[in-house]
């Protein structure tokens, strides 16, 4: 008699029952896969072929292979948390050697490196000094929190309504201070090269049907020599025609660049029988600022925001598919390594192929169904006490044939 079969269904048994409890153990583990046992029975080999009446010689663990089915989406109060929703992996870097994960859970460190719990770096496109995402090769991304250089306005624009009900003719040479040389007046906040706001007043003064002269002033002084800066002419319709911006130029004692020039325009502005009023104003200059915090979006560009309320680029993060996942090797540490098995890594940002979105501010959870895993644990012990009675079984006959006299 043999207990082969036995022995072996009791060490398959076991084993499943390891995988089970390695499941149930990481429930909780962000990012985990689960893992189920693949058994292949054992047949005997016959120098003459295989036989009809051949019995197996039990069963073995052919191999356990992880299921990376998608796992649920929860939100957790971390803007670096990022989840994956679809099939890529975040590619990390611990010394240049490359490992992947599921687990999202990141910080910055001490040296600015955008980091999991482990210490493994996540890889990214990077950005230039302007915020624009180089797609090269990627690098170990690494977060600048330094503040956010200021820029000088280079163009501006108005909007607004002009009067066209104004009839009053002035003569007096124009005086910012003097409230008798214009018709009406509105403010516009500029910035010098070196952050500093400049409160521009901008004046405007009918002429002629149909004609506005503008004028402006910085503190009370006058621009351009007390001259108009520009004429808008409208329309018998009260549409601004032709539209084209001004060159406005003012001089700065701060230490900042001078003359400043910047462009005013005012395409859009009408003069219809109704009230002044002022429909927005907008410039594309801006303070320094100071890193207020990060968010990432889902094509991971993780943008710093600042004080100022710019935002800027610091980098990408990029997502790896593998053609065979099951075939990654296992690491520990919610981590894996490419095989022959498993195919070279896709590499590419988020959105792309098959490699899934981010949400930031979300972790993956463990893709373990614990109802299951308990039922198969159930199923599991069944099996190892069957294996164990047929040893029993087999022991009991075993003893009536030493019994025969």
């Amino acid at each position: 008699m043999s207990f082969q079969q036995s022995l072996s269904g009791l060490n398959a048994a076991s084993k499943n029952l390891e995988i089970i409890g390695n499941n149930v153990s990481n429930a909780n583990t962000v990012g985990f896969k689960s893992s189920r046992a693949q058994f292949a029975d054992i047949y005997a080999n016959s120098l003459l072929g295989s036989g009809k009446n051949s019995a197996g010689i039990g069963v073995t663990v052919q191999s356990i292979a992880q299921q990376f089915g998608q796992g649920n989406i929860t939100v957790s109060s971390n803007p670096l948390d990022v989840a994956i929703n679809g099939s890529g992996f975040f590619r990390l870097s611990t010394g240049g050697a490359i490992t992947y994960t599921r687990n999202g859970q990141f910080q910055v460190d001490k040296d600015s490196y955008l980091v999991n719990a482990s210490g493994a770096r996540v890889t990214g496109y990077p950005a230039d000094a302007n915020g624009n995402v180089v797609q090269t090769a990627p690098v170990e991304l690494a977060l600048s929190t330094a503040d956010l250089a200021p820029k000088a306005t280079a163009s501006s624009k108005l909007v607004a309504n002009l009067d066209s009900r104004t009839t009053t003719t002035i003569a007096a040479p124009f005086n910012p201070n003097d409230a008798t040389t214009y018709h009406t007046a509105s403010g516009l906040t500029v910035y010098d090269s070196l952050g500093n706001e400049r409160i521009m007043q901008v004046f405007f003064r009918r002429t002629a049907p149909n004609t506005w002269q503008v004028f402006m002033s910085e503190g009370g002084t006058a621009l351009n020599g007390g001259a108009a800066v520009g004429t808008l002419n409208f329309s018998t319709g009260g549409v601004l025609t032709p539209a084209t911006p001004f060159n406005i130029s003012f001089t700065s004692t701060n230490g900042a660049v001078t003359p400043q020039v910047f462009t005013l325009d005012f395409a859009g502005t009408t003069q219809f029988g109704a009230q002044f009023g002022v429909t927005s104003i907008t410039q594309d200059g801006y303070a320094t600022g100071k890193l207020a915090g990060f968010s990432i979006g889902t094509d991971g560009v993780i943008l710093g925001r600042y004080s100022n309320g710019q935002t800027r680029a610091q980098g990408q993060i990029v997502l790896s598919s593998f053609a065979n996942p099951q075939g990654l090797v296992p690491l520990g540490d919610n981590q894996w390594a490419e095989s022959s098995i498993s195919g070279q890594p896709v590499v590419g940002a988020p959105q792309g192929g098959n490699l899934g979105n981010l949400q930031s501010g979300a972790l993956e959870e463990s893709n373990i169904d614990l109802t299951r895993e308990l039922v198969d644990m159930i199923t599991a012990q069944r099996i190892y006490q069957a294996n164990a009675q047929t040893i029993k079984t087999q022991d009991q006959m075993l003893q009536t044939l030493v019994n025969l006299r």
